[in-house]
């Protein structure tokens, strides 16, 4: 099975999932059934949370047993959840035999917010991310991604359009979004439908490491909101914390931004800028990002303080630095958020996402020699 193709079981019955509303429609269509009967049974799914076909009650005996036949509603099986103090929630889900993600719900005041993975592991190596050293196996389904949604929903009593626990979702779990194109944008069409989730156009984002190509198609094919994780403003040190910026540097990448802003004006873009001691925050690097943000002065930066996993050789900055660097771009009218930690005492903090990964790329093999050769050297 290609990492584009509908998932199924062993039995080849067809995963509703996998469908946004057109596919689901022209789905219905080649069974011989009416197309509207997909966006009855889309409100069985997402807005009563319904995965048996004898409780749509609103469809027909014949329909049902029809769907019962061929389809079924499959999201992700729960392996593991746990709950931190803060509030925060993670559920690690089994994808297949061996591999398994993570997705987390950060509940706030006014709003909660479920992060989403969109790959087991994730193909780019950025060195300050957990999620990167254990390799890459496969694209997430669309069924896969959505119904991260769905189980956390479920979980949480969601219901949309009347009580919304989850307000927002932010691609920003494991993986790099923008190199499973096609899956990620059918589920955040699925996230967005008002017969979905019914989530508004600026509640859904997409954080990329900066594949500039699809950037823009992204902007021709989706309306959603865009993060750029960025961490460093000079190509030298970024490259090596990120190291596809080799590929796509700044220049490129904020010529992606420019183009991003044009086609949307109203819209605004955030750039993630995690904040590790020594790396990347001294008052040279917040120059540095300050003359970078002047030419997007409606935009934002997000600074995160670094999450430690064990292995790593970054370090978080300590508070008074982390509280100097953002003072510096606000004096020079930078709109500047720091992001509060949240559920790093289960391992649930940006940053720190580690599933089941049957590694294809050796990294994570590579990844525990040099930790056990550091610990070797230390003792």
């Amino acid at each position: 099975m290609t990492d584009q193709a509908i998932s199924t079981t062993t039995t080849d019955k067809v995963n509703l999932l996998d469908f946004d509303r057109q596919g689901l429609r022209d789905f219905f269509a080649s069974i011989g059934e009416k197309p509207y009967r997909a966006e009855q049974v889309m409100k069985w799914i997402y807005h009563r949370l319904e995965d048996n076909f004898e409780n749509m009650t609103d469809v027909g005996k014949a329909l049902r047993a029809k769907l019962e036949a061929s389809c079924y509603v499959g999201a992700p099986k729960t392996m593991f959840e746990k709950g931190a103090a803060d509030g925060t929630h993670k559920w690690l889900l089994g994808m297949d035999g061996g591999n398994a993600v993570e997705a987390v719900y950060i509940p706030e005041p006014t709003r909660g917010t479920l992060c989403v993975s969109s790959q087991v592991g994730c193909g780019l190596n950025c060195q300050f991310c957990s999620t990167a050293t254990q390799g890459f196996n496969r694209n997430l389904a669309t069924s896969e991604i959505i119904g991260q949604m769905w189980v956390a929903a479920k979980y949480l009593g969601n219901i949309t359009h009347q009580n919304r626990r989850i307000t927002n979702v932010v691609m920003m779990g494991m993986g790099e979004p923008l190199l499973n194109f096609d899956n990620v944008t059918k589920a955040m069409s699925l996230m967005r439908d008002d017969l979905g989730f019914g989530l508004a156009s600026k509640r859904v984002t997409l954080s990329t490491a900066g594949l500039v190509p699809m950037i823009d198609k992204l902007s021709d094919t989706i309306d959603v909101s865009l993060a750029v994780s960025l961490h460093a403003a000079n190509d030298e040190l970024r490259t090596e914390l990120v190291p596809l910026n080799k590929r796509y540097p700044i220049a490129e990448l904020m010529a992606a931004c420019q183009r991003w802003l044009d086609r949307k004006p109203r819209t605004s873009i955030t750039f993630e800028y995690t904040l590790m001691k020594g790396v990347n925050d001294q008052p040279e690097h917040a120059r540095q990002l300050i003359k970078l943000m002047r030419r997007m002065p409606n935009c934002k930066v997000n600074l995160i303080p670094f999450n430690p996993f064990p292995g790593t050789r970054f370090e978080r900055s300590d508070a008074e630095t982390i509280r100097a660097f953002q003072t510096q771009l606000l004096n020079a009218n930078v709109l500047t958020m720091l992001r509060r930690t949240r559920g790093d005492d289960i391992d649930a903090a940006c940053g720190q996402l580690k599933g089941q990964v049957l590694d294809r790329t050796r990294r994570q093999a590579e990844f525990r020699k040099r930790l056990d050769e550091g610990e070797s050297h230390a003792a």
